[in-house]
């Protein structure tokens, strides 16, 4: 179980568990609000609490256990946001409810720290497929874990399904202490020598990047369910399916990521995969009345939009690769960042566009996210300097 696949896999269920818990609130806002007196609105929160803890907190707990052992840090994080789940069971009230979410976002940073391990674990030439994979999980929440929590807590009770994810939580950590080696190396996270890092340009248009794709995509997937009601008059089964079916698009997505990364090189990579998704997004509004036609457009839209994690990660690892733990902790702030920018800018939109009209509001984000890509200056070869990263112990 301790080869190097057994424990990409072991980091990817990690992951799966780690998304399903995190978005899982959304499926279960009604019966929360019912049961806690409050509104959902205000119980939708709970996911700016965890993006906001995500994005603020979690890097900094990655430089505070960046001495540490790999193993202990990993551990530590879980356990983190395994204490969160289990406060959000318990939760009697909102507020706290919404401290759980907090603790979970600070657990978080579990995540950064998988994609560094994965990193050091594979040979320079297989480091985009092992990222993709182990993001897997987190691609797989949406179509398994999301679905699932919000069934059990349709049938049962919403504590049974944060619940659910708590005993979920604490199997893997279970399993990674066990499994997971005392030994195994990679990158700790460091402020030294960061300062220096964030001004490299190839560093900071990268996280720039992730920010700006990353509201063109919330501009309209947190209003996903109404987007597609006025663009085709789905009936819910023709939703649920429709969204399964999104879904699959962004696994297969993520799993082409890290392959084309390794392919044409991180940054050429994000360089055809950005006017693929633009070009989604602009014409998903003029497939209004034809659901054929729609369906398309939106699995080229999951497929392009999340395969582009991987070479982004790539990216900041060879520019930096001292620093790569913190910088991909950072990169995840700036996704969750450009999440509630772009829910922000596509509520706005709504009133004077109609929610048909969103994917014309996201294009313009994702075609500036190209163009910093484009005048960004080419760092060093990835392959050279991820090995870097891989040699560099805590």
């Amino acid at each position: 179980m301790r080869s190097t696949r057994a424990l990409l896999v072991l980091l990817a269920l990690t992951n799966l568990v780690i998304g399903s818990s995190a978005f899982v609130i959304g499926g279960i806002v009604a019966p929360i609000a019912a049961d806690l007196a409050v509104t959902p609105a205000a119980v939708g929160q709970s996911m700016t609490a965890y993006a906001l803890a995500t994005a603020l907190f979690a890097p900094l707990l990655v430089v505070a256990t960046g001495g540490w052992p790999r193993k202990r840090a990993l551990l530590a994080g879980l356990a983190l946001f395994t204490l969160g789940n289990t406060v959000c069971t318990l939760a009697p009230s909102l507020p706290v409810l919404l401290a759980g979410r907090v603790a979970m976002g600070m657990g978080s940073m579990f995540t950064a720290l998988a994609a560094g391990l994965a990193l050091a674990l594979v040979e320079p030439a297989r480091r985009g497929q092992a990222l993709s994979f182990v993001f897997l999980g987190v691609s797989l929440a949406y179509l398994v874990g999301m679905p699932l929590g919000t069934w059990v807590g349709l049938t049962w009770s919403w504590r049974a399904a944060i619940g659910l994810m708590t005993a979920a939580c604490a199997l893997m950590g279970v399993l990674l202490y066990a499994l997971l080696p005392s030994d195994v190396k990679a990158p700790g996270a460091s402020l030294a020598g960061i300062g220096a890092a964030l001004r490299q340009q190839a560093v900071w248009s990268v996280l720039a990047t992730t920010m700006t794709y990353f509201i063109a995509i919330f501009a309209v997937v947190t209003y996903l369910g109404p987007v597609l009601q006025a663009l085709a008059g789905l009936s819910p089964k023709e939703l649920s399916a429709t969204l399964s079916l999104f879904g699959l698009a962004g696994m297969a997505g993520t799993l082409l990521g890290g392959r084309n990364a390794d392919l044409l090189s991180p940054r050429r990579a994000v360089l055809v995969t950005l006017p693929l998704l633009a070009m989604a997004m602009a014409l998903l509004p003029l497939t209004r009345g034809h659901p054929a036609w729609m369906l398309a457009v939106l699995m080229l839209w999951g497929c392009t939009g999340f395969s582009l994690m991987a070479p982004q990660q790539m990216r900041l690892a060879a520019a930096a690769p001292a620093q790569t733990p913190l910088l991909l902790s950072l990169n995840t702030s700036m996704l969750y960042v450009g999440t509630a920018l772009g829910a922000v800018i596509g509520g706005l939109a709504i009133t004077p566009l109609g929610f048909e009209r969103l994917g014309w509001v996201a294009a313009p984000f994702a075609l500036l996210a190209w163009l910093l890509t484009l005048l960004t200056a080419r760092p060093v070869h990835a392959s050279s300097a991820v090995a870097a990263a891989g040699r560099t112990g805590p």
